[in-house]
């Protein structure tokens, strides 16, 4: 019942893979909108780097709750609801 098909497991592991590509990617541009608040001279570009991580923040956090679903669901036994 919970076994999954040679087919279903590639698939699963691409879309794995594919939300820690996203999770990567999220966090550089998150480390530049921190870097852009930090030394930009210019206030107004400041505060739209402070926007935009808290956007970023909001992705990041959907993005890893999705990864901790997806780890479950690989680990042995897991329940599919």
């Amino acid at each position: 019942m919970g076994t999954l098909l040679p087919d279903q497991a590639a698939d699963a592991d691409g879309a794995f893979l594919a939300l820690h590509e996203e999770r990567e990617a999220l966090e550089r541009a998150l480390a530049l909108a921190q870097a852009r608040q930090r030394f930009s001279p210019d206030p107004n570009e400041a505060a739209r780097a402070r926007d935009e991580e808290t956007a970023l923040l909001a992705s990041l956090d959907r993005v890893m709750t999705m990864i901790r679903a997806a780890e479950y669901k690989r680990g042995p036994g897991a329940r599919r609801w």
